[in-house]
């Protein structure tokens, strides 16, 4: 079975934890990006109804932060995603993005060897707080996705998601660029949220992705 069909049944576990931990009017997000051995897994919390792939007629890529703007500023600052690319998504509206710009952005991610999925899938009607207890429900299947994909390396973003993946009480701040071992294979590192809440942290973010990618880089080069 190819990566694409055991993801593809993934797909089908999460539109069932849809309806129970997500708003029934939206669909779940997945995933998207490089699903053969990525260079970078970017793991965030959970979608919103702002991406607007969770709208019931949408029918192509469900993928992470499709028609929002502000996380590609941290993918630009980083040289993971094309400028002209990047410019177009700053110039367009949520609602102006269509399933064909959707795949130009994913296909520029998947070019440029990395996966971005979210731990929880079940999308809300707005951002908040979800219990540990929910994201739990989710961890098997994104281990699976973990299994499946076999990232390099992978970014948790946040306190929250960091801890529930990692089985352990973790503060981004106590651990910034500090590498982690997930189940003896993944190499994991925790880094603040971003976006929503967490915008103001976004420069912390950057800097210490900067410092990941390029220690990584360098132990490849040696």
């Amino acid at each position: 079975m190819t990566n694409e069909e055991q993801l593809n049944k993934l797909c089908k576990k999460y539109d069932k934890l849809q309806i129970e931990y997500g708003d029934k009017s939206l669909n779940s997000i997945y995933f998207g990006g490089c699903i053969d051995n990525p260079d970078i897994c970017f793991v965030f919390m959970n979608p919103t109804k702002r991406n607007i792939a969770s709208k019931k007629d949408w029918k192509g890529y469900r993928s992470p932060w499709i028609g929002t703007k502000n996380i590609w500023d941290l993918f630009n600052e980083l040289s993971l995603i094309n400028k002209d690319i990047y410019n177009e998504i700053k110039s367009k509206k949520g609602n102006e993005w269509t399933e064909g710009f959707a795949k130009r952005v994913y296909d520029n991610i998947k070019d440029n060897k990395l996966f971005i999925t979210n731990l929880a899938k079940c999308t809300q009607t707005d951002a908040r707080e979800l219990p540990n207890s929910v994201y739990e429900k989710y961890l098997d299947l994104f281990l699976k996705e973990l299994s499946i994909i076999q990232p390099k390396i992978v970014i948790l973003f946040g306190n929250q998601v960091s801890s529930v993946i990692l089985n352990k009480k973790i503060a981004v701040s106590q651990c910034r660029k500090q590498e982690f071992i997930l189940n003896k294979k993944y190499k994991c590192y925790c880094v603040y949220y971003p976006v929503g809440n967490g915008r103001f942290n976004i420069n912390k973010s950057i800097e210490d992705l900067k410092y990941i990618i390029a220690s990584i880089n360098n132990k490849s080069s040696k």
